[in-house]
């Protein structure tokens, strides 16, 4: 079977029929088109399917939703002319035909009734603005008025208009531009790139939101650093991104340098991207040495140190979440986390592997482990072959000793058997210094392998350090 076929018989597919028929029904042109177009010619699956007719799309979906019964849940959206239909496993976004026009402060766009190719021309690309016909009469045509399929075959970004009016526009435009040469590993025309140098600017009427879900979307791309190499180059990462961008460039003095921290980034970025898709995980890789520039110092006797930039990256990423618009939960509490921690278990490799170093970052990992070492593996950049494979080799001690460790003293997630409620009523104690030095007393000498995780040996051990405290309890 050829791909065309291929394509006919997806197009055959029961849904696009359902489509088709109420199109009919209606006296509606009807296609579909953008994305779910462009990923059947390119062999990606897709369950988003964007629908454009020349009439109303509110009208049609919910001719569809009707036509498909119980299994499809309809969304109206009124306000924007658009609704959405959810069935099998699929998303299908109606929308009339229409022509845009828009003002230089807002992406809104003032909307008209158009044709499809007026439909056609306000698309971003010329690869998202292939269209087939739905229609009985014409079932299966595609409309491919700006040479999107040669676009698709040389693997090549350009506007299906002119580029300064595209990006003026929309200047996310300019954004998933990038994302799409990452996501696609294509190419953007030269003056398609041009186009974005003169127009980043524009970026700035662009909400925080979209362009975080434009970045997520470069950073779960197979090759992240692609999408930030092209960011860089046309000037739109400074403007974004400031604090990504001042980790370029390598500096020499008294004869000593350091790495490019901004190379060295998109290096991890790429390598863990080859064995996780864990799109916090990623951002943990982005941020790990985000606060490089700011600790960066040259000491004669130590060449270039940059002490504490783990703790201080730790306390920037908030304010880098706040106003990307990312979540302020647990998801920037676990990249926190990883920032704090992505130093340890290379301190463990470079020292003695032992029990007592292991079961503190057991403790302060948690069930974040094995993440934790999937992102110190890869931060292990360096040129030397024979370097990284002792590094490698190390760290798999490292994860040996994890494994047993967990098995015979159960840390992960560990709290102490003794609570502080405990040791107040023991000792009627009121919530106070000597409680919180009991408490930890009782959780490093666990940690420390001086007693074992257990309850009775707590219980012996804070009455033990109780005494030395000077304090009595009543028995």
């Amino acid at each position: 079977m050829s791909y065309e076929d291929e394509i006919v018989e997806i197009l055959a597919a029961p849904v696009f029929r359902t489509i088709a028929d109420a199109a009919e029904t209606l006296g509606q042109d009807t296609y579909v088109i953008g994305g779910f177009v462009r990923d059947l010619f390119l062999r990606r699956p897709s369950k988003d399917v964007d629908v454009v007719t020349v009439g109303s799309g509110i009208e049609l979906a919910q001719a569809v939703a009707r036509a498909l019964g119980w299994k499809a849940k309809l969304i109206v959206f009124k306000r924007y002319g658009t609704a959405q239909v959810k069935a099998g496993g699929m998303e299908l976004e109606f929308v009339g035909a229409r022509r845009e026009s828009y003002s230089r402060d807002s992406r809104n766009p003032v909307v008209e009734d158009g044709t499809l190719e007026d439909d056609q021309q306000r698309r971003d690309f010329t690869i998202n603005a292939l269209a087939f016909c739905l229609n009985k009469d014409r079932f299966g045509e595609l409309l491919d008025p700006f040479g999107g399929l040669s676009d698709l075959a040389t693997l090549r970004i350009v506007t299906p208009k002119d580029p300064d009016m595209t990006f003026s526009d929309d200047p996310l435009r300019m954004m998933r531009a990038v994302r799409f040469a990452s996501q696609l590993g294509f190419f953007i025309d030269p003056d398609t790139f041009d186009s974005i140098v003169r127009n980043k600017r524009r970026i700035d009427i662009v909400s925080g939101e979209r362009i975080a879900d434009e970045l997520n979307k470069i950073i779960l791309s197979p090759r992240p650093s692609v999408g930030f190499e092209l960011l860089d180059a046309c000037g739109l990462l400074e403007l974004i991104f400031p604090e990504l961008e001042a980790l370029k460039g390598a500096e020499t003095k008294d004869g000593i340098g350091h790495k490019d921290n901004f190379a060295h980034t998109l290096m991890v970025l790429d390598r863990l991207s080859k064995t996780s898709g864990n799109l916090w995980l990623r951002w943990s890789a982005l941020l790990h040495d985000i606060a490089k520039p700011v600790t960066k110092r040259f000491d004669h006797r130590l060449g270039w140190t940059f002490h504490n930039h783990n703790f201080v990256g730790e306390k920037m990423i908030p304010g880098i979440f706040r106003r990307m618009k990312l979540p302020m939960n647990e998801k920037m509490r676990y990249v926190q986390k990883m920032v704090t921690l992505h130093m340890r278990p290379i301190a463990l490799v470079d020292e003695e592997v032992t029990d007592s170093a292991v079961r503190r970052l057991l403790f302060d990992a948690g069930d974040d482990i094995d993440d934790l070492m999937t992102l110190c593996e890869a931060d292990i950049t360096s040129k030397n072959p024979e370097k990284v494979r002792r590094y490698l080799n190390n760290f798999q001690l490292v994860r040996d000793k994890l494994v047993e460790i967990e098995e015979k003293d159960r840390l992960r997630n560990f709290q102490p058997p003794i609570s502080g409620e405990e040791i107040m009523a023991t000792f009627d104690l009121p919530p106070s210094r000597p409680v919180g030095l009991l408490k930890d007393a009782i959780k490093n000498a666990i940690l420390d392998g001086a007693i074992p995780n257990d309850y009775v040996a707590a219980l012996h051990f804070m009455h033990e350090k109780a005494a030395q405290m000077g304090l009595t309890y009543e028995k």
